[in-house]
C-alpha cells in the first residue's frame, strides 16, 4: 500500500479538498493548507462556501462543477480527497469517476468499501482511513 500511496501523492498535481471547511482551525482547512505549501494546486469543494476564495482559490459548490470550470484551462482534478462522513462517499465516487480523476483518498475516519469498490472498477487508485498530510509528511521525513 505504501508504493500505491506514494505513486498518488507524487502523480497528482491538482487536489480537489471535498468537505474543505473555510475555519481554519479544522482539519480540513489544516491539510489542505499545508498540501498547497508542498506544491499541490488545491481545488475547494463545499456548498456552503462555495463562490468564496478558500485558500487563494476559487470554492465550488460539487466536484462536477469544479472540473467544468476547470476543464477550459486545461486543469484536470487529479485526486480527491475526502473529508466527509463515510455515507456520504458513494456519491463523491460518483463524481469522482464522472470527473476523469485518477484517485479517491478518504480521510482518517473515512471508510465506505462499496464507493471503493466502484471506483477501483471505474480505475481509480482508492485510499481509505488515512491522512494525505500524515502520509506526505511520513513519505517524506528524511527530504
Amino acid at each position: 500500500m505504501e508504493s500505491v500511496i506514494a505513486h498518488v501523492l507524487r502523480t497528482s498535481k491538482t487536489i480537489a479538498v471535498v468537505g474543505l471547511s473555510p475555519k481554519p482551525e479544522r482539519p480540513s482547512h489544516e491539510v489542505a493548507r499545508y498540501l498547497q505549501a508542498q506544491g499541490y494546486r488545491i481545488v475547494p469543494i463545499n456548498p456552503g462556501a462555495h463562490g468564496t476564495l478558500l485558500l487563494g482559490e476559487m470554492c465550488f459548490a460539487s466536484l462536477r462543477e469544479a472540473a467544468a470550470a476547470l476543464a477550459p484551462r486545461g486543469i484536470q482534478i487529479d485526486l480527491v480527497d475526502c473529508f466527509r462522513q463515510s455515507e456520504e462517499i458513494p456519491a463523491i465516487a460518483q463524481d469522482a469517476i464522472a470527473i476523469g480523476a485518477r484517485a479517491l483518498w478518504m480521510q482518517k475516519g473515512v471508510r465506505n468499501d462499496e464507493a471503493a469498490r466502484q471506483a477501483e472498477a471505474a480505475g481509480l487508485v482508492v485510499v481509505q482511513d488515512l491522512c494525505t498530510k500524515i502520509e506526505h509528511r511520513r513519505l517524506h521525513a528524511n527530504d
